[in-house]
């Protein structure tokens, strides 16, 4: 593979070939999209480079020390080969970057392959082709997010460290020194926050950048404009906070922060710069000077950074990876906006000279991105994305005895409130067995529902002949393992969508449908089997043309701490309850889609999703989390031949047309008295086939073609492409 050093004795830079890393436990192998050159600690660490050994002295009084007391102990002649040994070798470059996991090492489990991650480290997130990350200096990527933005975690990072060290209030007036790429950064994020900005740096270029990313005003600190811009904001005062995020070796950021500051206000040191603090001006406001580490709580910490140590959240609310995560965030929801700082994209094979064109000035840039081989390869190859053939010679099914009994593994929210009330007290059919991961929740649903036994017992529950049917109600991550092994035990199964969140889990599942010769298996997609849509389908009636077909899905926020928000092990939200709408959308058309293709708004939080079918019909889900909570959750409209059909939120449906004597309108007959979503017709379909034996209420054809279809979104989000969905043959 490919990497970019220096040597620091000669400030030679060169993109050499390396052995690939690794994959060594407790750490991923990341293969980089795009890393990101920080135009600051990066270029200042090249310019010495190419200064003479005394001036490298001069600019690295520390490592002076460090050099006199190796020779106080060690002597001279030791000391020098040391020294001269260290400075004669290549050094690497880069610390941030996005790329996919390529090969997961012993002890992960919040990642696979495949999936996209930003990486932050001066050791692990280097300018190379491949990386060795280690656990709590990656973190997964939210849905929607570009690839180029996210390389920009590790920077974003150090920006929200310091602006955590400041302790912003809302209301509040702050100072940035400094409006480089860590000022910039700086900036946003304490707009916010709810404070107000006022930026100092002498290029005028990166003042208007400020203002226009929410500085209140900017200006040259040299002149009377910042000075005059704070007394306006302040009444005089001076600002609560200032954030020194400049470099070089004049003091003057430190003298401007005294001067400007309030009584008793707060003065946080982010980048590496002069500290002279002028004793009496220091004194007398009393300031409270504070430093920001790099990333956060975790950096220089071994056992935290190697060793993947994590700290409890009660005492170390945000670490390292905690900040990279909530950076992403603010990035995905656009609380932070990163693209108006990219300058410039390199390829990566232009790395030395792109770092020849900084240090010299000729490109003049606030953040500069190098693009690996591997992007331009994935634009220009068509996305598509396996729809598995279904291959299985079914055994002759024993239709079930009458009572059918059932197995429950969970007994969440879900299963409790829309399944298991449809289901106790239903003639023929008997709660076996709940088999839950805590004692307490199976004795809860057993008394409630009137199950035989409860249990944590999985293998015993799937080894019982007796029991008819298993219900598979758990965690997303869970769904595809345990429909397999209930399959391969021969039982018909039932799992509440997702059926999968990866092609490998759908592989699997079919893979034990082919060996067990069990095909026996229903996803939870209840909506076909509304009583309300099915009337209003059925007026429809057949279809001489192609259709459009659009689905607005009002999902809302949702609560903090919901499990829904634990991407990187039970998937995207779309991913966990995509299918539904995807799955309603196929049955409306009576066909499967054959592509995909989704876009995210800028935010990232609300998602387009635009299937295409055989017969050149079309349907658009716009799901959206940003829309006013008093508005339905689900409003459907198909247009073909002439007719409309209207669905509002399965409370109302409606179908216009053309007839023989003008227009016509068809209104449901009278309002349900609760939105009926199919539940409950579902669960008698999917009794009636076990007891009988007879066939599943959806194809099993069906299923894997929407489960493809749904994995489709996430990988058409990431190309920015429309995904072909390809059937095996």
């Amino acid at each position: 593979m490919k990497q970019v050093v220096q040597n620091y004795k000669s400030g030679e830079l060169a993109v050499l070939d390396v052995p690939v890393p690794g994959c060594k436990p407790g750490g991923v192998i990341v293969r980089s999209t795009y890393s990101l050159i920080s135009t600051g600690t990066e270029l200042m660490k090249v310019s010495e480079a190419g200064m003479s050994m005394l001036g490298k002295a001069r600019s690295r009084p520390d490592q002076v020390a460090k050099v006199v007391q190796s020779v106080a102990t060690n002597g001279v002649p030791a000391t020098y080969r040391k020294v001269m040994g260290k400075l004669d070798s290549y050094t690497p470059l880069g610390y941030s970057l996005c790329g996919v996991v390529e090969q997961v090492g012993a002890g992960i489990d919040d990642v696979k392959v495949g999936d996209r991650v930003a990486c932050a480290g001066n050791e692990h997130a280097l300018h190379a082709e491949l990386n060795w990350v280690p656990k709590n200096l990656y973190t997964p990527v939210p849905d929607g997010l570009a690839p180029r933005h996210a390389a920009f975690g590790t920077v974003g990072s150090i920006a929200l460290q310091g602006v955590r060290q400041g302790e912003p209030q809302l209301g509040e007036v702050a100072l940035v020194i400094g409006l480089g790429l860590i000022g910039q950064l700086v900036v946003q994020l304490l707009a916010a926050s709810g404070v107000r900005v006022v930026g100092a740096d002498p290029d005028p270029v990166r003042c208007e950048l400020a203002e226009s990313l929410g500085a209140a005003a900017c200006g040259d600190p040299a002149s009377a404009s910042v000075e005059a811009a704070v007394a306006e904001l302040t009444d005089g005062h001076g600002v609560d906070q200032v954030y020194l995020a400049a470099g070089g070796g004049t003091n003057q950021p430190v003298e401007l922060a005294a001067r400007l500051s309030r009584d008793r206000g707060r003065v946080v040191d982010i980048g590496k710069c002069r500290l002279d603090l002028p004793w009496n001006a220091y004194y007398e406001k009393e300031l409270d000077v504070r430093f920001s580490r790099s990333y956060g709580p975790g950096r220089y910490d071994p056992e935290y950074e190697l060793d993947g140590r994590d700290y409890p959240i009660g005492y170390v609310r945000w670490t390292e990876r905690r900040n990279l995560a909530c950076f992403l965030g603010l990035l995905a929801r656009g609380s932070v906006d990163v693209e108006p700082l990219v300058s410039h994209v390199a390829d990566f094979d232009d790395a030395v000279e792109t770092y020849q064109s900084l240090k010299d000035g000729e490109l003049k840039a606030v953040a500069v991105l190098f693009r690996y081989p591997e992007q331009a390869v994935e634009a220009e190859a068509p996305a598509a994305v396996d729809v598995p053939a279904v291959k299985v010679k079914p055994h002759p099914v024993r239709a079930a005895k009458t009572p059918v009994r059932l197995a429950f593994v969970g007994a969440g929210n879900y299963a409790t409130s829309m399944l298991l009330p449809h289901l106790a007290g239903r003639d023929g059919v008997d709660l076996s067995t709940v088999v839950t991961t805590t004692a307490l929740s199976a004795a809860n649903a057993k008394r409630k529902f009137g199950f035989t036994e409860a249990t944590t017992d999985l293998d015993a529950v799937l080894g019982d002949k007796s029991i008819d049917a298993v219900f598979v109600v758990t965690r997303h991550s869970s769904h595809a393992e345990l429909t397999r092994r209930a399959l391969l035990a021969g039982k018909t199964v039932f799992v509440e969508k997702p059926l999968a969140l990866t092609e490998d889990e759908l592989a699997g599942v079919l893979a034990a449908v082919e060996e067990s010769g069990n095909d026996r298996l229903q996803v939870g997609f209840n909506r076909r089997f509304a009583p309300l849509l099915g009337e209003a389908r059925q007026r429809f009636g057949a279809r001489t043309g192609p259709a459009s077909l659009r689905y607005l899905v009002n999902a809302g926020r949702l609560q903090q701490g919901s499990w829904y928000l634990q991407q990187g092990t039970e998937g995207s939200r779309f991913a966990g309850e995509g299918g539904h709408f995807i799955d309603t959308a196929s049955w409306l058309l009576d066909a499967d889609p054959v592509s995909v293709y989704a876009v995210a708004t800028s935010g990232g939080e609300d998602l387009q999703v635009v299937l295409r079918y055989p017969d050149g019909s079309t349907a658009t889900i716009s799901y959206v989390t940003t829309g006013a909570p008093g508005f339905p959750k689900e409003t459907l409209d198909l247009v073909a031949d002439g007719k409309v059909l209207r669905l509002d939120d399965f409370v109302r449906a409606s179908l216009y047309f053309e007839g023989t004597v003008g227009r016509k309108k068809w209104v449901s007959s009278r309002l349900p008295k609760a939105r009926d979503k199919g539940q409950n017709a579902e669960l008698a379909a999917f009794v009636k086939a076990v007891r009988s034996g007879g066939p599943m209420p959806v194809p099993l054809e069906s299923l894997v073609a929407t489960t493809a279809a749904t994995l489709a979104v996430r990988a058409g989000l990431a190309g920015g492409a429309p995904v072909t969905l390809a059937r095996a043959r």
